[in-house]
């Protein structure tokens, strides 16, 4: 064997001291062909010359063709593109997406698929660029849908199968979605039966760029129709129909500290709520905060929901909240990629929630 002859991992030899597929054929006594047959499945192959093949593997150290030769081989690259809709440091910085990235992983780690994430919050000039020019065979969006809207056209281009969590919303985007509906509904309906009538809401907010002040007040369906994010949407639609009469603020950031602020603004309020409906956990813990620092007793002056269940370590108290399977969304997004990139119909995919009741909801004081 030649040192300098390149490596196949099919029908050729590799470089000294590294088994090649040919080693394996030469060794078990068949042809390249068939030794190739038995790596990837074949049922031309039959059982006893595929276990003397797979011994012949063993012995060498040989552990089957190399993946990325064996994609180039197909026409593919054998890599997932998964675009966030931010920094990659601010996207590992939030539980949420920090859970269903892990699951989203891992199922790909089990199909085999590199991954490559790409920054939404790139400049909209370069998000395209490196989408077009990406050595990719699918694309997950992977975070807050409505923010890959403008990408699209660049990855329907291409013509790579698109898998989208919780957006973005077209007909040739595969979806993993949650049951929003059904467990914001849930949670009013917990509120409603404790008493409380006086409710405001906690909203994402709409925005992934810097901090800024909370947003005012507004009517709970003021210009639903106009939020883009079907997510936020379906939950105040949720509240909405539970309490017609609650008000909203939307959050200037993602973190406490703007759940504290917006917080605030409702507490401030001559009338204040009597509950706050937060649409995330974070967004409750900052809630809580506030009323703290306002003097307000928590449930007992004030019933504070999230929306989530993800684990707060220094909240003091068990919340309220929705948990929704976030590893579990994220493998469901991975397992979509396998059935699409196999030529299967993955279809729809809607996940159920459970309400959590925890320590932080009570009736009116």
């Amino acid at each position: 064997m030649s040192n300098n002859a390149p490596a196949d991992p099919f029908t050729g030899r590799g470089r000294a001291g590294r088994p090649t597929i040919a080693d394996v054929a030469e060794r078990a006594g068949v042809s390249t062909s068939t030794a190739s047959l038995a790596f990837r499945g074949s049922d031309r192959v039959r059982d006893g010359t595929r276990e003397r093949i797979f011994a012949a593997a063993t012995a060498l150290g040989y552990d089957g063709p190399h993946p990325v030769a064996r994609s180039l081989r197909q026409g593919r690259s054998g890599i997932v593109g998964i675009v966030i809709a931010e920094r990659v440091g601010l996207a590992f910085q939030n539980p949420v997406a920090l859970a269903t990235m892990d699951g989203l992983s891992d199922r790909l780690d089990e199909l085999g698929y590199g991954q490559l994430l790409v920054p939404g919050r790139a400049p909209t000039r370069e998000r395209p660029e490196a989408l077009a020019s990406l050595p990719v065979d699918a694309v997950v969006f992977a975070t807050r849908g409505e923010q890959f809207d403008s990408l699209l056209a660049t990855v329907r281009a291409r013509g790579v199968p698109m898998i989208g969590i919780e957006g973005p919303f077209a007909d040739d985007v595969a979806l993993v979605e949650i049951d929003d509906h059904s467990g914001m509904t849930r949670v009013a309906k917990h509120v409603a039966d404790l008493g409380h009538s006086r409710v405001g809401v906690l909203m994402r907010t709409t925005d992934l760029g810097s901090a800024r002040p909370p947003g005012p007040i507004e009517e709970i369906g003021s210009g639903l129709d106009d939020i883009a994010n079907r997510t936020i949407r379906r939950r105040l639609a949720a509240v909405a129909q539970v309490f017609p009469q609650a008000v909203r603020v939307e959050a200037g950031g993602r973190d406490a500290a703007a759940g504290a602020q917006a917080a605030h603004v409702l507490l401030s309020r001559p009338d204040r709520p009597t509950a706050i409906l937060a649409q995330n956990d974070i967004l409750a813990a900052g809630a809580i905060s506030a009323a703290r620092d306002l003097g307000i007793r928590v449930p007992e002056e004030l019933t504070v929901t999230g929306f989530d269940g993800i684990d707060i370590p220094w909240l003091d108290l068990p919340l309220t909240t929705v948990r929704q399977p976030l590893r579990e969304r994220g493998r469901e997004a991975g397992r979509l990629v396998g059935d699409l990139l196999s030529g299967r119909d993955p279809g729809h995919v809607l996940l159920p929630v459970e309400f959590v009741p925890g320590g932080t909801s009570a009736p009116p004081s």
